[in-house]
């Protein structure tokens, strides 16, 4: 690819959007059309198509998204359905409309069904009932994979769909209300070592950076200890104790964001959706379905597991309860990333080395 074709990605401040970028400028792409949410609202039918009028990229990377854990997911379900459906909406009938060669749409492996065969394969798509806690975001991203297919099939596009396990990495979001699983225990775990070792000062610091419900790190000590406790960091008798929602048994296959990132800018690069039709379906099937991308590891680990291994890598010493009485979610999701290897590309970062990396970040941040 020539490295001054106009390029533009979508959401390109999020944990998602801000990797592939970053691999972009490492692989010296310099003609990269970045925009804020102030300075481009993606839910604006008429804003994205003066914007494809004016710019006409030639390649988008749709990484825009309204994403959260599960307590986003379930509380803000209106939010999360509306919002995403439109960003999408738009920018995939831009991408048309005004003749891009390619695009990637990121979706997610929530996609699949709650009690679907693993690993997962791309055909298990819509085979059985979706977990109902992230219900609207996955029906949302279901639509986007099925626009790019419809679109391909119809129109002739370029469309490439992908579906990326849960990630992890740098510019993730910890706050403690609506981040990812794997940020939220760093935060927590981070929070009660320095809870532990009575070091208030490292408290209000964290506070200041990522305030929680308001509170920062010039509240008083009682209103930020009272966050503390709501979410499940406490002490007592010297020995601090963090509380992780459901039963720890759940399994979970996390992804370096900046892996996924290189696998997004490989396909962009070296496959188009012709060929991934070839992967997906039979020579004898007449009907085309299923021609998204499966971006994950193939490896996972217990939620309990995850945890003491963070508390390894911060240098927590303390407890870590589980409160049963809280869902667990879907009980395993692990990808089966066949087709992706078939493409020529396999992640190369494991969670021990990245934990490190994201912890010391976050630290550094």
């Amino acid at each position: 690819m020539n490295k001054e074709l106009k390029i533009y990605v979508a959401g390109h401040l999020g944990l998602v959007g801000s990797a592939i970028t970053n691999v972009l400028r490492r692989k010296g792409y310099t003609n990269l059309l970045l925009r804020s949410i102030n300075e481009l609202d993606l839910s604006s039918q008429n804003d994205v198509d003066s914007f494809f009028a004016e710019q006409k990229p030639e390649y988008v990377i749709l990484a825009a998204a309204k994403v959260g854990g599960i307590v986003a997911n379930n509380v803000y379900r209106a939010q999360f359905i509306y919002e995403n459906l439109m960003i999408q909406n738009n920018v995939i009938h831009a991408a048309y409309k005004y003749g891009v060669k390619k695009l990637l749409f990121l979706g997610s492996t929530c996609v699949y069904p709650r009690d679907a065969v693993q690993p997962m394969k791309e055909n298990s798509l819509l085979t059985s009932p979706l977990e109902y806690t992230n219900e609207p975001y996955a029906i949302a991203k279901i639509a986007g994979l099925k626009m790019c297919e419809s679109y391909n099939i119809q129109y002739g596009t370029n469309f490439i769909a992908v579906m990326p396990t849960n990630l992890y990495g740098f510019n993730d979001n910890f706050d403690l209300e609506k981040s990812h699983v794997l940020p939220a225990i760093i935060r927590k775990i981070h929070l009660a070592k320095c809870l532990m070792n009575n070091d208030i000062e490292s408290i209000k610091k964290d506070f200041d950076k990522h305030p929680v419900e308001g509170v920062g790190g010039s509240n008083s000590i009682n209103e930020i200890f009272d966050k503390l406790n709501k979410y499940g960091i406490t002490k007592n008798n010297e020995v601090a104790e963090v509380e992780i929602w459901g039963t720890g048994k759940p399994l979970r296959e996390f992804l370096w964001s900046e892996d996924m990132a290189e696998a997004c800018v490989y396909l962009v690069e070296n496959v188009d959706f012709e060929q991934i039709k070839d992967l997906s379906i039979s020579k004898d099937d007449k009907e085309i379905r299923n021609c998204h991308i499966n971006i994950g590891t193939g490896i996972e680990i217990s939620i309990k597991d995850l945890a003491e291994l963070i508390a390894e890598k911060v240098g927590f010493k303390g407890n870590i309860v589980y409160n049963s009485d809280k869902p667990d979610g879907t009980m395993r999701k692990l990808t089966d990333p066949s087709k992706l290897h078939q493409l020529g590309w396999k992640h190369k970062i494991n969670i021990d080395e990245g934990i490190e990396m994201l912890y010391k970040w976050y630290l550094n941040k």
